[in-house]
């Protein structure tokens, strides 16, 4: 058996060369695979030194990695007799074949070409923290990566949100990274009719000059009044999205304990 091996390995017509050809291509395709990946990240360690965007570098060397694969396994139909029949075959029920293929990769398409879309107009880049719509809700999270069919992100608890590139580029997404920095945020408190709006006006102020995430404010504002009682608006603005809710509820908290002990009355 070893001697047939040994006699028919270069012969791509027998067993032993099938075998060989095909081992000898899948070795060559990882080994030109494993030295573009060393050659991108090094690239990508200059590129982050030196501010360069590197997403777009990221997503091409997926790309390549792909292609070399493709051409890896075209080479070796080429080279192997039998698949060269196969392939005269082909070419008869080559229009059933393409709607078949077309049908059954059409996700993965969907999402290739989505994911070149995101790197030709670049709505977001890697590093970005944006605000994607996920089944669970709204997520605000840091891109990760743009792979050939997926977006990854990783939110600030260290969760990672996984979206295909087709649902990304469908979806209103919102770019903090490159907008205004700072986020509005409303903080409303609606007053008795008989509360002293100047010096709950006053109160709320000063609160917000003692909170360090509020990185401006813009007033304390009446925004509208009936008989259930008097709206009085803080409004301000903060670094980080994921503060909100922190902010807001450090300022209600602190107004509920001064207004009480100042006599204000809040509905």
């Amino acid at each position: 058996m070893l001697a047939y091996f040994l006699n028919n390995l270069f012969d791509p017509a027998t067993f032993a060369g099938v075998a060989f050809y095909a081992a000898v291509l899948v070795v060559l395709a990882w080994i030109v695979g494993v030295i573009l990946h060393l050659a991108i990240s090094k690239y990508l360690d200059k590129a982050k030194a030196a501010g360069i965007d590197s997403t777009s570098v990221q997503f091409v060397g997926h790309l390549v990695r792909g292609l070399v694969y493709i051409a890896a396994f075209l080479v070796y139909a080429h080279l192997i007799p039998a698949l060269q029949a196969l392939g005269t075959t082909w070419l008869a029920s080559v229009g059933v074949v393409s709607v078949v293929i077309g049908l059954a990769t059409q996700s993965t398409l969907s999402n290739l070409v989505a994911g070149i879309s995101l790197i030709l107009y670049r709505p977001f880049r890697v590093g970005d923290r944006i605000q994607v719509a996920t089944p669970a809700g709204p997520e605000i999270a840091v891109v990760e990566s743009i792979d050939l069919g997926y977006t990854s992100l990783r939110t600030p608890d260290g969760r990672r949100i996984v979206l295909p590139n087709s649902i990304v580029t469908n979806q209103t997404n919102i770019n903090f990274s490159r907008s205004n920095p700072h986020v509005l945020l409303e903080t409303p408190v609606i007053l008795a009719q008989e509360a002293d709006i100047d010096r709950a006006r006053k109160i709320l102020l000063d609160i917000a000059k003692g909170v360090p995430m509020i990185t401006k404010i813009n007033g304390c504002f009446i925004t509208s009044f009936s008989s259930q009682g008097i709206v009085l608006n803080l409004s301000t603005m903060c670094l980080d999205p994921g503060d909100a809710a922190q902010i807001k509820s450090d300022v209600l908290e602190k107004a509920k304990k001064q207004f009480d002990a100042a006599g204000i009355k809040i509905d």
